[in-house]
């Protein structure tokens, strides 16, 4: 068994999971293999003499690796769906941030979870993707576990953009901007514009627009097997299209198309988790003690 581990260069990794994860390899006999810049992140800054094996892009890690641990937030573990790719790769989320809806392991169990990952003792939450059709301005990673994010530039006026389901107008939405989410997505980008929270099995996606001028134009929820095309018009010249954290410009007039992916993003829940415990415990429900 090989194990990767995936971190950003920030002092909330220190090296003591990296410690802790040698010891364990040592006695279960599994291997490890590190992202590149973070072990010379930490050998550099922390003037230590790491020595393992590594990888420093996607074919590395498919080649060499059975399961991804990502150290971090929410966003490193979006990182993550940039290599493992169309693997199948599963990917444990250890919290070393701060929300953590996908990364639900907190680092005090980290070891505990180590050992549980290595007895097989969870199992995969499969997420649905949408995937960017029609552009090559992602190249290879056109696809996004939380969300697509159409968004005008950052000084320019609100934008219009008509949008359609199966090619049947649906209507034109003048705003900042229009998200339209996956389920795992509705815990975030979505949920702070007004959007649903939707469970992660749920097959739909979630349109939700960013400061509308008409205050009656609300978030709608379709199914995932629908089609959806975007065109989008302004004053600018061109506006900003982001698969999560990953953003581009594009021009006025383009015709953008988005659907389900053919493929899912395999997250690790471990023994005792649960998507449910997940939410009350990050939107603190139930800490009303008068209830």
């Amino acid at each position: 068994m090989t194990i990767a581990v995936y971190a950003r260069n920030t002092k909330d990794n220190y090296p003591n999971y990296l410690e802790n994860l040698l010891a364990l390899s040592v006695k279960e006999h599994f291997k490890i293999i590190v992202f590149k810049p973070y072990l010379d992140f930490l050998n550099t800054t922390l003037q230590k003499s790491f020595s393992f094996n590594t990888f420093s892009n996607s074919e590395e890690l498919i080649a060499k690796a059975d399961y991804v641990i990502s150290l971090g937030g929410d966003g490193t573990m979006l990182e993550t769906l940039e290599f493992v790719r169309k693997s199948g790769i599963p990917v444990l989320g250890v919290n070393t941030g701060r929300l953590g809806f996908l990364a639900t392991v907190y680092k005090e169990d980290f070891e505990k979870a180590i050992q549980l990952l290595i007895k097989e003792k969870f199992t995969l939450d499969k997420r649905e993707l949408i995937e960017l059709d029609k552009t090559t301005c992602f190249n290879e990673v056109n696809y996004a576990l939380n969300e697509f994010t159409i968004h005008k530039k950052e000084s320019s006026a609100m934008i219009n953009i008509d949008t359609f389901v199966d090619g049947v107008f649906l209507n034109s939405y003048f705003a900042d901007g229009l998200i339209v989410s996956t389920p795992t997505g509705s815990t975030a980008y979505s949920l702070s514009c007004g959007g649903p929270i939707m469970v992660p099995d749920s097959d739909n996606f979630i349109i939700t627009p960013i400061a509308p001028h008409n205050l009656n134009v609300r978030p709608i929820v379709i199914s995932n097997n629908k089609t959806l095309s975007f065109k989008v018009s302004g004053r600018s010249d061109s506006f900003n299209v982001s698969l999560d954290s990953r953003s581009q410009t594009i021009k006025n007039a383009s015709e953008l198309i988005i659907k389900k992916a053919d493929f899912r993003f395999n997250m690790i829940n471990l023994e005792g988790q649960d998507f449910f415990e997940t939410l009350r415990n990050k939107l603190l429900w139930g800490i009303d003690k008068r209830h």
